[in-house]
Order: structure tokens, then sequence, then C-alpha cells
């Protein structure tokens, strides 16, 4: 047999899709969603908002993507994009030679391990970007503290960024479980080795604990300016305090000197 080339393209549609909701699609494997196309490629979906490409044409992405949409959850059109090229190759081993993704065979369970560690770092590029932005809109307010002593005026802003923090980490979590193995590798072990082989290829395990670090940071900071922003408002009821009972006392005093005067 000859070898063959497969184009493989990755890319973050939206934050989340319902894949069991396609229909008109012959789709040929679950867990994850893989569809067969008319052209004789593939289409992997993933819960957490990601398309994996098979040798697919332009055309039929687009066409793909147009009826995916109803059932995407916030659809970004410019989202992140991870590509690889494959090259089938009989009787050969699993390896990577010049940037090229060298396999035996373009069985499905072997092409969904590919398209589970691509789905992975096209995800986190996405997250890694957000995590960065969040950084940007957080560190004028450290700066602010650090340099004048000011604190932000509203918790409101500091509570919107909290959410936006505890929202990253869910997702990374509990929708994407980036640190998990595929369910292919339950039915297929002797896959293990080729998706350890692209984890180590992509640093799936090193971008996500670098990412969870960053979070967890942003996390603390946001965390720490929320309390003392709190703690602030607490001493200033407390002065309020102080200062009506201070008012009291020489209201009751002006009034026991006018009543023996």
């Amino acid at each position: 047999m000859q070898s063959k080339t497969i184009t493989v393209r990755a890319r973050l549609f939206g934050q989340s899709i319902e894949p069991r909701l396609i229909t008109g699609r012959r789709v040929v494997a679950r867990d994850p969603t893989t569809v067969a196309t008319d052209g004789g490629g593939y289409l992997v979906l993933y819960r957490y908002g990601v398309v994996v490409f098979f040798n697919t044409t332009a055309e039929e992405e687009i066409a793909f993507l147009q009826q995916l949409f109803p059932l995407v959850s916030d659809a970004d059109s410019s989202a992140s994009i991870e590509t690889l090229d494959i090259e089938v190759v009989p009787g050969s081993n699993d390896s990577f030679e010049e940037g090229k993704l060298i396999i035996p065979d373009a069985e499905i369970p072997r092409l969904q391990v590919v398209a589970d560690i691509l789905a992975k770092s096209v995800f986190l590029d996405d997250y890694e970007q957000r995590a960065t932005q969040a950084f940007d809109r957080i560190e004028p307010l450290a700066e602010d503290m650090q340099s004048a002593g000011h604190l932000p005026r509203r918790s409101h802003r500091l509570l919107r960024h909290v959410g936006e923090i505890l929202q990253l980490q869910h997702r990374i979590v509990a929708r994407a479980q980036v640190g998990e193995k595929p369910d292919v590798l339950w039915y297929n072990p002797e896959l293990e080795r080729l998706w350890h082989r692209l984890e180590n290829e992509y640093e799936i395990g090193e971008r996500q604990l670098a990412l969870e670090r960053k979070l967890d940071l942003l996390s603390n900071t946001v965390g720490t300016l929320l309390s003392l922003l709190q703690d602030r408002r607490t001493l200033r009821v407390e002065w309020y305090i102080v200062i009506l009972i201070i008012i009291e006392i020489m209201l009751t005093l002006y009034e026991q000197f006018f009543s023996h005067s």
C-alpha cells in the first residue's frame, strides 16, 4: 500500500457544542462524535466548542460550520486554529519527522487520539490568551494600590473578575477535562503510546499546569483586593458608628446642660 497525506485542522468555534443534536450527517463513532464527509474526510466534535477536520475542503468546512452554528454557545468567528500534517505509512511506527506525524493507518480510533490532543491544544491556546487578557485588566489595579495606596472604589468590578476566573477554571477542569485521557484509549489501549507522544509534543500537561498557576494567581490577587476593599468598608462603617455615638453623647450633654441652667 502507498502512503498518503492527511491534513488536520482543529478550530475552536465557540464555548460549547451539543454534538448529539447533529442531523443529516453520517456519524461513524461516538465519544467523541465523529462524522464522515461526502469527500472522504472526517469531523470530530467536542462539547467544549472544538471541531477537528480531517481532509476536508474549505467548502465542506464552511457548510458544516453553518449547520453547526445554531448548536454552538457563544460562537467565535475569530477563534484559535491548530493545524497538523499526517503521513500514513503502512507498517511504520507512530513518530514525528520534520513537524509531520507519521502513523501506520488512518483508522477512526487513531484519528480520534490525534483529534483529542489537537482539540485540547487549541482550547488551551484560547484560554491562555484569555488569562493574559485578565492579567492585563487586573494589573493596573494592583499597580495603583502599590504606587498610590489606592483601592478600587467599587467592588462590582472585582466581582466581575472573580466570576471570569471561576468560569475559566470550571471550563478547563469540568468541560474540557484537559488532564484526562480520552475514552477511546479504554477500548484501544494500544494507542496510549501515541497519545502520550502527542501530549508531550504539544506540551499539554505543562501548559495546563502553567495556565492553572496563572488562574490561581489571578484568583488570589483579586481575592486580596476584594478583601482589602471590604475591610476598608468595614472600617468606614465602624467610624460612622463612633461618630454617631459621639454625636449622641454631645446631644445628651447639651440637653443636660440646658436643663440645669
